[in-house]
């Protein structure tokens, strides 16, 4: 058996079917993770979202923004760009099954036996495993079972401090952003939501995973900062995000024998 952690595939399904050859994939005995982003801006969201439906519930997957998005578009929450390329999932005639599928995956995946953590964006500074794993619980039980609720309260910026999060909609955005969107925070640990540039080009902002290099954590499979190119700094943290979107790869990370796959 191998698992493979699988960066932002962002309905790029030619290059995934691609990438799973390469691996030699068998669903039998092999496991798939997904960072999230499953869908938006690449040609073949539709297909992408059935494609990993099939594969069961074996796989693990965890949301990321742009699949939460897709979900504030079916409610009527937002409104989808024609960037975001969503038109083929949101008018199928199987869009209902593909979306209260998706409805059911977590924020985050964490296996306490073997310390490994898998989350779109990172996980927020000063933030335990415990913590953040309680907090995307009711995230969770949210999403399941009263979206609407949700999806009405998640977008936003503030607050940027965990312990900011007075009321339930202030906590369960604070979980949202750093689950989903988290690439820098302030000096003191507070989420900046802006800046997407490469590290090298932001020296007055810190990387998220900046705050974990000296402190225990688990090891951590993320996406979402395609900037990145798949390069941490930080020992045991997995940047899986190489922008295949964008015209760049897709990865696959071997939790069994540490290895990167790219096509």
């Amino acid at each position: 058996m191998a698992r493979y952690v699988i960066g932002d595939i962002q309905g790029c399904l030619p290059q995934l079917k691609q990438l799973l050859a390469l691996l030699q994939f068998n669903p039998v005995l092999d496991e798939l993770w997904f960072c999230g982003d499953l869908v938006a801006r690449g040609p073949q969201s539709l297909e992408t979202l059935r494609f990993i439906k099939a594969l069961g519930s074996k796989h693990k997957i965890v949301l990321g923004n742009h699949d939460l998005h897709l979900l504030a578009c079916a409610y009527g929450i937002a409104t989808a760009k024609a960037s975001d390329q969503l038109d083929q999932i949101l008018q199928a005639a199987d869009r209902d099954e593909l979306l209260n599928w998706l409805r059911q995956q977590p924020l985050m995946h964490y296996d306490k036996d073997e310390q490994l953590l898998l989350v779109h964006a990172g996980l927020a500074p000063h933030w335990s495993p415990a913590a953040a794993l309680a907090a995307c619980a009711e995230v969770e039980q949210l999403l399941k079972h009263r979206p609407l609720q949700l999806l009405q309260e998640m977008y936003g910026d503030e607050p940027a401090l965990w312990q900011d999060a007075t009321t339930n909609a202030e906590r369960w955005r604070f979980t949202v952003n750093s689950c989903t969107r988290m690439r820098y925070c302030q000096h003191n640990g507070a989420l900046e939501l802006k800046e997407k540039r490469p590290p090298a080009q932001v020296p007055h902002l810190r990387p998220w995973y900046e705050f974990w290099h000296d402190q225990p954590h688990p090891q951590i499979f993320f996406g979402h900062w395609a900037s990145l190119m798949g390069f941490s700094p930080v020992p045991g943290i997995q940047a899986l995000d190489t922008g295949c979107v964008w015209g760049n790869s897709l990865t696959a990370y071997c939790i069994e024998n540490g290895q990167r796959y790219s096509v």
